[in-house]
């Protein structure tokens, strides 16, 4: 067989190794989206996974108005249902939300607790921002992932954004710049990442 046919189990995308990369804030003037694609990119580079951005603000889920538990999986709506395949479809996902007020985005919370067993045992990761790094933010959202029984993986994001690195219109001036010092963290969420998936073939 000639080497460069050979099959690579390990850089073969397989159907369903796809990650969600979550933007988990839906304010108007959000830096949330082009870090959450800064991210998804750093994680694309080189990996046998595909991982696509999960914008919360185009899923437009109301604030939870299911009228049964959500483990019931007996949904009334078709907003709902959707959100249930839309989660169901990938491997694994990475959070990526600013801290507010010590915690993160009620939108997130929200869209978590629509579901429960769609979440469990889906390996996750969180990147959390924020002035000092959003790490109480990281916290609280690395609880409720336990509660939903997912499977958070060693490493996660604190990315420090001070006043310094935005603009006058409070975006980002520089991505790269601001977050190219976490790029070793980030490969290591994307090693993880497919160990943990590879455990599922096991």
């Amino acid at each position: 067989m000639d080497h460069a046919q050979a099959p690579n189990t390990q850089a073969t995308r397989r159907a369903g190794d796809r990650i969600a990369v979550v933007v988990g804030s839906t304010r108007p003037t959000r830096i949330c989206p082009g870090i959450a694609e800064w991210i998804r990119t750093a994680l694309q580079l080189d990996s046998p996974l595909t991982y696509e951005l999960l914008d919360l603000a185009d899923v437009g889920l109301p604030l939870l108005d299911e009228p049964l538990k959500a483990a019931l999986q007996q949904y009334e709506h078709e907003h709902t249902r959707r959100w249930s395949r839309t989660v169901s479809s990938y491997s694994g996902f990475v959070f990526v939300f600013p801290q507010y007020n010590w915690g993160y985005p009620a939108v997130l919370k929200n869209a978590l607790d629509f579901l429960y067993r769609e979440w469990h045992d889906k390996p996750v990761a969180v990147a959390g921002y924020g002035t000092r790094g959003g790490g109480k933010g990281v916290a609280q959202l690395l609880s409720v992932l336990q509660g939903l029984h997912m499977r958070a993986l060693d490493t996660h994001l604190e990315l420090v954004i001070t006043d310094a690195d935005v603009d006058e219109n409070w975006q980002l001036k520089d991505v790269e710049a601001t977050l190219h010092p976490y790029r070793d963290q980030i490969r290591a969420i994307d090693e993880q990442m497919l160990e943990a998936l590879q455990d599922d073939q096991q």
